[in-house]
């Protein structure tokens, strides 16, 4: 389709918009601009947003501007007390009904670039025509980004997809939080469904997906694993593109500072994801001017099979001089938009809250211990999990562990649940911020060497308890797998490789 010029963009979008003076000293322009049409359509697609200006901005007065929007199902901020803290600190802010929800129109295609990319382009091209939004040159307006899980998912396929049409992205400044990395691999992790979250997910918006997609999207919950034949493709292809996975695979990273907010006992978006987004998704340079915050919160289910644990909250942003993640999102944003001192560092480094709630700060969670494992066998599909010790307390683990293991089932399709668990002893072990990774066998497996990711954790184990690797048949975020009869895994020649804090 032949692009629309952005200053035809600002004329739609001022044909359909309507001016409300708000109580709390600013304005409120609701509005519509005009996107791409959905797959064999012409008709443009409506994207509607709220533009909140505040009293201070004007064509000799210009400040930057903050974009945000709604998690999946949910809809745009339309009240101006939601935005005041940004607006009384000099910022005008644009909250927007993403594709097919709210008043927008369309078809959710669950942040593809060609689509949600293009319509978040269509935005920026919008506030570049607005006189009293700060200009970094024609057409260029000084922006910042700010929302959580699809939220977070609008902010780098805005910026990933301007990086790749433009060869730049117009974003100076993002503040994603529990977003994801690899969309597939956060909804059916080895391709072994998450159906809880999924379950969540389909009820709160399953029927704005593309119909064949919905119709995959239930296969998918109904069996818990990746739909074979067409389905399977089906979601293959609308996942293909989804995430800042991609664009990196295609040579792309954003060099403009992030401030992550990710939860460490989020078993949908887990920390596995936002570690990878921080350490994958943006250049050196940018990497050394952002800051991530892993915190006990987020997509959060309590984990009963096995039992988990967590305790919830955010000290690393108090410990950063923050009493909230946003109020930290808020100093960020006035440092890298307003230039203004803010007394903020912490810059280049992980700040994660532990599963007893302080803040753990590293430079780097590179792996620096290898534990050799002796012969697991586990039970899959039905039984109690096996917790094989590691390691006495005290000791610190954070990051993201891996273990590698030849690998051996009895049965094709068995599945077990793997993560890391402290208590006194295996009988009393709980599974760290309440998060476990599964390793799916699709054939029967004959000493297939494997490495698989367990979950990103942050824990001390305290004196007098013990770290252990356990391994579960059943896990409760996996509900409903349809596997074969009750079998076991075996693994054998092992390593398990953690970073301990120092």
């Amino acid at each position: 389709m032949r692009r629309v010029p952005w200053l035809v963009g600002v004329v739609v979008a001022l044909l359909c918009t309507s001016i409300v003076p708000a109580a709390a000293a600013s304005t409120v322009t609701n509005g519509c601009v005009a996107s791409v049409p959905e797959p064999g359509t012409t008709t443009p697609v409506r994207i509607c947003y709220s533009l909140f200006r505040p009293a201070t901005a004007s064509k000799q007065h210009t400040v930057p501007l903050i974009f945000h929007s709604h998690g999946w199902g949910g809809s745009r901020a339309t009240d101006p007390n939601a935005f005041k803290a940004w607006l009384d600190a000099g910022f005008g802010v644009l909250s927007f009904d993403q594709r097919s929800f709210g008043q927008s129109s369309g078809v959710a295609h669950v942040m593809n670039p060609d689509y949600e990319g293009r319509d978040v382009v269509k935005l920026v091209d919008l506030v570049a025509g607005l006189d009293w939004v700060t200009q970094q040159r024609p057409g260029d307006p000084l922006i910042g980004a700010i929302g959580g899980s699809y939220g977070g998912g609008y902010q780098f396929a805005g910026a990933f997809t301007e990086l790749r049409d433009r060869g730049r992205t117009r974003f100076d400044a993002l503040a994603p939080e529990i977003t994801w990395w690899d969309l597939k691999q956060s909804l059916a992790p080895l391709e072994a469904a998450r159906t809880m979250w999924l379950s969540i997910l389909f009820a709160g918006g399953g029927t704005h997906l593309p119909p064949a997609v919905s119709k995959a999207f239930v296969a998918l919950i109904a069996t818990g694993a990746w739909p074979a034949g067409q389905a399977g493709r089906d979601l293959d292809a609308f996942f293909a593109h989804n995430g800042p996975a991609w664009h990196v695979q295609q040579g792309r990273r954003l060099d403009i500072p992030v401030l992550f907010g990710q939860g460490i006992s989020d078993n949908l978006f887990n920390l596995n994801q936002g570690l990878a987004n921080f350490d994958r998704a943006l250049t050196a340079r940018a990497r050394a001017e952002s800051i991530f915050v892993g915190y006990n919160g987020g997509h959060t289910l309590p984990s009963v099979v096995p039992p988990g644990y967590a305790t919830a909250g955010d000290p690393c942003s108090v410990a950063l001089g923050s009493p909230t993640f946003s109020s930290l999102s808020i100093r960020f944003m006035r440092l890298r938009l307003l230039h203004q001192a803010t007394g903020l560092t912490g810059f280049g480094t992980y700040h994660l809250s532990t599963a007893a709630g302080r803040c753990l700060t590293q430079r780097n969670l590179t792996v620096n211990k290898r534990y050799p494992l002796g012969k697991i066998v586990a039970p899959t599909g039905a039984g109690l999990p096996v917790s094989l010790p590691i390691a006495k307390g005290p000791i610190t683990i954070a990051g993201t562990p891996t273990l590698t293991a030849d690998v051996y089932t009895v049965i094709p399709r068995s599945v077990a649940y793997f993560a890391l668990s402290v208590g006194t002893s295996p009988l009393t072990a709980k599974v760290v911020q309440n998060n476990t990774m599964p390793l799916r066998e699709q054939t029967t497996a004959r000493g297939v060497r494997r490495t698989i990711e367990l979950p990103a954790v942050a824990v001390d184990v305290p004196p007098g308890q013990n770290l252990y690797l356990t391994v579960a048949p059943i896990a409760d975020m996996y509900a409903g797998q349809r596997g074969p009869l009750p079998g076991v895994m075996m693994l054998k020649n092992g390593t398990l490789k953690v970073h301990v804090a120092r």
